[in-house]
């Protein structure tokens, strides 16, 4: 394989890839990256047997195609280390692999290509068309409220549900949970009946670090076990979760008596206050929900105590209800209208929390004893 290809094309492709690539790895050729070539163009390609992604990048000339697979973090590192604008030509000779720019060669050792695993993908996947944006912003409003290393494996992820021409995603720790919907009109994949299926950690992570909010269509292909997301020149293929989700429904409080509407910004920075001098364990808050206001009360062991108020529009009975802030401050930050709606029952219950007329959101924080 000969190869030669502008330093910051490579450089970006590895980016795409290497965030699969983990430090400790089962099989040595997990650390590396597949570099693949045609007549006229680069394909590098990582995996770790539950997430692969891919992606093609231009060359400037392909003299001899092949495939071959080096260690991808110090392929990435000695990228970084050469000149922008550089010119790379990487070539391979016997078992290594030779990466040179101007003056500057380093040789790496190499696994054959033909050994790098793939994930299969399964017969008869149903499909739709959809913006990257859209599913950017189902992920980046609800992967907050996954679960992390839950043993409850189901709930490490996010649930995406399709329904007609509807795609809803839901994540929860049993704590908080996160829903947020949007509607795809006029897809001519749209499934039949309501399908449902649980993105792991890790795929939730990539794709809203690779997802753009641009203008690029994304294929979403899905089948019983795994699904494939192809935007622009870049395919990432995921194992789904192998469970059955809880029925989120039943947690979303209905019919709530209380409703309270505040300034987005002026209560995260009150809540930011707060949580100065909250307890560095269970970061509690308490909320004080009164004519006009928001009272904002923390405390620690130490008795250093944070006091705040926040104007707001409140007209019922006093409740004051103790959560969890960084819970609280996670769903303003997925929040995006400048007002935002409260609606609660007691000191007791669930509350739900939502941008001001975002029907759409439903972010919904169980209460705590403080």
């Amino acid at each position: 394989m000969k190869i030669e290809i502008p330093r910051d094309d490579l450089l970006g492709a590895l980016g795409v890839v290497a965030g699969v690539v983990e430090r400790r790895q089962t099989l040595p050729i997990l650390a590396n990256v597949l570099l693949e070539t045609d007549d006229s163009a680069l394909r590098l390609a990582t995996t770790d047997l539950e997430l692969a992604i891919s992606t093609r990048v231009g060359a400037s000339a392909v003299p001899e195609p092949g495939a071959v697979t080096v260690p991808a973090r110090k392929l990435m590192d000695l990228c970084r280390s050469l000149r922008e604008g550089a010119r790379v030509s990487i070539r391979t000779e016997g078992e290594r692999c030779i990466v040179a720019s101007g003056r500057t060669r380093f040789t790496l050792s190499t696994l054959p290509a033909a050994d790098f695993p793939s994930i299969a993908n399964e017969d008869g996947m149903q499909r739709m068309m959809l913006p990257a944006t859209q599913l950017k912003r189902l992920l980046d409003k609800t992967g907050f409220a996954m679960a992390q290393q839950d043993v409850r494996y189901y709930l490490n992820g996010v649930l995406l549900e399709l329904a007609g021409n509807e795609v809803v995603a839901v994540a929860t720790d049993g704590h908080r949970l996160s829903r947020f919907a949007v509607a795809l009109d006029g897809n001519e994949g749209e499934p039949e009946g309501v399908r449902q299926m649980i993105l792991p950690a890790k795929t939730v992570s990539e794709l809203r670090r690779l997802l753009a909010d641009d203008g690029t269509m994304l294929s979403f292909n899905w089948g019983e076990r795994s699904m494939v997301a192809a935007f622009g020149d870049t395919v990432l293929s995921s194992k789904l979760v192998d469970g059955k989700y809880p029925e989120y429904q039943r947690v979303i409080p209905k019919g709530l008596p209380r409703r309270a509407v505040v300034d987005r910004d002026l209560l995260r920075k009150g809540l930011q206050r707060a949580a100065i001098l909250s307890n560095e364990k269970y970061k509690g808050v308490r909320i004080s929900f009164d004519e006009g206001i928001f009272g904002l009360q923390a405390q620690n062991p130490e008795q250093e105590v944070a006091e705040d108020e926040v104007e707001a529009d409140y007209a019922g009975e006093p409740v004051t209800i103790g959560f969890n802030v960084g819970y609280l401050l996670d769903a303003l930050q997925a929040i995006e209208a400048g007002q935002v709606e409260v609606t609660f029952q007691d000191a007791d219950s669930s509350s739900i929390w939502r941008g001001l007329d975002c029907e759409e959101e439903t972010f919904v924080v169980m209460p705590m004893r403080l």
